[in-house]
């Protein structure tokens, strides 16, 4: 606070001379600059992982986030494990659509007209990472990134299951619940 004050004592101090005009120019160009890392910080919304048709995971925006700011504009879905990434899909420039709640993009969905990756297999008792980028829509306060972690959990039964991750869960003995 006292920096922020010393700054701005300053910057009246060395535009006292300067004629009104270039004193408001001035004044707007400073307060911009100081309102930047406000405008860049966008919250990163919640994604939901569903099971999808035969038992791979889809996504989606969480119900939360839909109630909250809207159907964003879909821009690029990517899952990762780790730094490696298994599977990414992307609009082009030119085309777009509502992501709403009630749809789902399947794991490796083939969309031809798409840019996109071929889907690596998922294997159970990883933890993967999905991230879904949006368009800046009509609601500033709308992320441009929703993100969810999810594995495919193991069962003694010996089939597997979309299992997503919380954002509060701890890894603990059973890696999320996915070494069940």
């Amino acid at each position: 606070m006292l920096l922020r004050s010393n700054i701005l004592g300053l910057f009246l101090l060395a535009t006292s001379s300067f004629p009104t005009p270039m004193k408001l120019l001035l004044t707007l160009c400073l307060a911009s600059l100081l309102t930047l890392p406000v405008q860049a910080a966008r919250r990163i919304g919640e994604a939901e992982v569903r099971t999808g048709k035969n038992n791979l995971p889809c996504f989606t925006i969480a119900e939360r986030e839909e109630k909250q700011s809207g159907n964003p504009d879909f821009q690029a879905v990517t899952v990762t494990a780790g730094a490696r990434t298994l599977w990414r899909m992307a609009m082009p420039r030119e085309r777009t659509f509502p992501l709403a709640f009630s749809m789902c993009i399947p794991y490796g969905g083939r969309v031809q007209a798409l840019p996109q990756t071929p889907a690596a297999p998922l294997a159970s008792g990883i933890v993967y990472t999905v991230q879904m980028e949006t368009r800046p829509g009509k609601s500033v306060a709308a992320p441009l990134r929703y993100t969810a972690r999810f594995c495919m959990a193991r069962h003694p039964a010996g089939n597997g299951a979309v299992h997503q991750i919380a954002a509060n869960e701890r890894q603990g003995r059973n890696l999320y619940g996915c070494l069940n």
